[in-house]
């Protein structure tokens, strides 16, 4: 491509962890009612004034923190004058980078298809949400249950260079909000959104000064990562056809939005400018200054995040760095596998079934981990029978499906299939000798040096018993009984 890309993000992620809003005491929980969680702060009352969820600061203040950000020592509201259709009040309470939110100037380091990449945070900032609307022929309804819930807008730099380090940066930054315990960072239930910057240039300009840069355009309200990639790449070829037609000049800077039934961008509007919002500091919500002690107190309840989980996989467990990613990709798999652990299941022993049996069959159910039969108690039940030789690794793909679809223990699956392991000594002699007695050929092929052919008989042994025998006895008893004759 004669081209470089310059893409930048804007990445609105829902608080989902507060037990209320980020300025009322309206419930901040997902519901599928609609208008159940509201207060009359949220429909702007006459008479009603916000109050500062200290929760949702101090979570606010953790994400910047693990971005590397620097936090202020005093913190402002501000008014957005700008109407929205579905805030009441008129405007949005947020936050704006003069004086400083809750993070500026930062940076994350992720991974995109193998490679290590650096991204610059320009600011993090501590807004509420707005109402959704639902869009119909003769009408359009407005649920307020996400009026006022807590919402960090994550603003980077122009750091990306294709739509695939742009999503994976995004699904690294919804770990860090799904293992911070800040948002469930669902896109199915609304809690996350992107606003996209894309921009061309000449490939021999020097991107690192600003004069260089193509005209940016806006695409606003991308709700999920698979849009994000459509909708950038479908820009990047909208720009460069531009480009090669001579028209790339003439295009002002404008915001787009991302249409999935045509699988195109879509002008809305020519840019609004910080200037044309009309920021001023909210009244009604005095400064409050910041601790060090309290910065201090968020920084050591900081939890462990996915890749300090991975490097721990790896390093103390000798799990593989393939399945030690798989593992930690979402928060709640990695805490299955942890629980397991914490019952006695051997660490390499658990990961194999959770990343070879238990996600492929999840992805079949489509089902999350958390909506599964098994628990991690089945699963190390289940380990536990195969090491201690009473089923075999062939009975307990059985036995975990059974476990998977009942919710039953694996115990009770084996003992209702009668899939138990024969591991009483007499009782395989007795068979082994029925198959030696069966097969006096092979016998002789044995002695002559085919000693594979001991496969066939222990293979005969497992036929008579349905799979049941314990399979190392029966060929150490089987090796036996040859040489007896």
């Amino acid at each position: 491509m004669n081209y470089k890309v310059m893409i930048g993000l804007e990445m609105h992620c829902e608080i989902s962890k507060t037990k209320t809003k980020v300025f009322s005491s309206a419930k901040n929980s997902f519901s599928e009612t609609p208008n159940c969680n509201v207060r009359p702060v949220d429909m702007a009352f006459p008479g009603t004034l916000p109050v500062v969820n200290k929760e949702a600061v101090k979570m606010a203040l953790m994400a910047s923190m693990i971005l590397g950000c620097s936090q202020p020592e005093y913190l402002y509201f501000e008014r957005k004058n700008y109407y929205y259709p579905d805030l009441p009040k008129g405007f949005q309470i947020t936050q704006e980078t003069k004086p400083a939110p809750v993070g500026s100037y930062g940076k994350l380091i992720y991974e995109c298809k193998g490679e290590k990449k650096v991204v610059r945070i320009n600011n993090l900032h501590l807004e509420e949400d707005a109402a959704s609307s639902d869009h119909y022929t003769s009408c359009s309804r407005i649920n307020y249950n996400r009026a006022g819930v807590p919402l960090l807008e994550l603003v980077t730099e122009p750091d990306f260079r294709s739509a695939d380090e742009a999503v994976a940066f995004l699904e690294e930054m919804r770990s860090i909000y799904q293992y911070a315990g800040i948002s469930e960072a669902d896109s199915k239930k609304g809690q996350v959104r992107c606003d996209v910057n894309v921009s061309i240039m000449d490939k021999d300009l020097d991107d690192s000064n600003p004069d260089n840069w193509g005209t940016k355009v806006e695409i606003k309200n991308v709700n999920s990562f698979s849009g994000v990639r459509d909708a950038i790449n479908y820009e990047i070829q909208r720009q460069i056809d531009l480009k090669e037609d001579g028209k790339y000049d003439e295009m002002p800077q404008q915001t787009r939005r991302w249409d999935e039934e045509s699988a195109s961008t879509i002008f809305m509007r020519g840019k609004v400018d910080a200037i044309d919002y009309k920021y001023f500091v909210e009244p009604n919500i005095p400064k409050f200054k910041i601790s060090k002690e309290w910065l201090e107190e968020i920084r050591k309840s900081i939890p462990m995040l996915a890749h300090e989980r991975k490097d721990m996989y790896m390093k103390e467990y000798g799990i593989s760095e393939y399945d030690a990613s798989i593992l930690v990709k979402e928060k709640p798999v990695a805490d299955f596998f942890e629980e397991t652990l914490k019952l006695g299941a051997n660490p390499k022993s658990a990961s194999n079934w959770i990343t070879t049996n238990l996600l492929g069959n999840l992805n079949k159910m489509e089902i999350t981990i958390e909506e599964c039969k098994l628990t991690p108690s089945h699963l190390a039940e289940l380990i536990k029978m195969v090491e201690d030789g009473e089923i075999s690794s062939q009975q307990a793909k059985g036995v975990f499906t059974g476990s998977l679809e009942s919710g039953k223990s694996p115990k009770d699956i084996a003992s209702e299939k009668g899939l138990k392991q024969i591991t009483d000594t007499g009782e395989i002699e007795r068979i082994v000798n029925e198959v030696l007695d069966e097969n006096p050929d092979i016998i002789e092929q044995y002695k002559n040096g085919k000693v594979a052919m001991v496969n066939y008989l222990v293979g005969q042994v497992m036929k008579k018993t349905h799979g049941t025998a314990n399979p190392s006895l029966a060929r150490d008893v089987m090796a036996k009984e040859i040489e007896k004759r």
